[in-house]
């Protein structure tokens, strides 16, 4: 009679996730991920062929995260782009790792783009360029390429440790952004 699993698919992402959240995607392995999840390393393998199944789960359980993250976020502002900004810088700099994985690195094969991970299940992004289609900008997928690279530029700032605005500082900055680059 074989022995009974007694760990499961789910137990297994949500330790590589913690250990993705605290030490950095790359920092999964079998032997690492074995002692977080309490387990040798031969659950993990009799439910994935190999770790780039596993990572690509986490993957998948992060860009949830962010998702939630943002869905969990007060909309407040009335110039588009600056909530959407906001969730991003703050996620950042409060969830570094899964910032890196997310938007900076190309360390899962077959991973979403960037556009796709933060427009979300909720179309942030469309909705955000309506919103400033709806206040006369003429160009506004135009608009928010230059708010995006200034957001992504806050974002990785953010990671480094080489932005410490609070955020109304933020908001502020970001507001200028777009009256700026909405007239250029």
């Amino acid at each position: 009679m074989s022995r009974k699993a007694t760990i499961t698919q789910e137990e297994i992402v949500n330790a590589a996730f913690k250990i993705t959240v605290k030490e950095g995607f790359d920092q999964i392995t079998s032997r690492k991920l074995a002692g977080a999840a309490g387990c040798s390393t031969q659950p993990i393998f009799r439910i994935y062929d190999n770790m780039d199944e596993l990572k690509k789960d986490v993957l998948d359980k992060a860009i949830k995260y962010f998702e939630d993250f943002c869905r969990g976020r007060e909309k407040k502002h009335d110039t588009p782009f600056v909530d959407l900004g906001i969730s991003y810088i703050c996620f950042a700099q409060q969830h570094s790792n899964l910032f890196k994985l997310l938007f900076v690195s190309n360390d899962v094969k077959d991973a979403k783009s960037m556009y796709d991970i933060v427009n979300g299940s909720e179309e942030n992004i469309v909705k955000e360029v309506s919103r400033a289609r709806e206040q006369g900008v003429q160009n506004a997928e135009h608009l928010f390429m230059k708010m995006w690279i200034f957001i992504h530029g806050a974002g990785c700032m953010a990671v480094t440790g080489d932005y410490d605005l609070e955020e109304a500082d933020s908001v502020a900055m970001l507001k200028s952004a777009y009256e700026a680059f909405s007239k250029a």
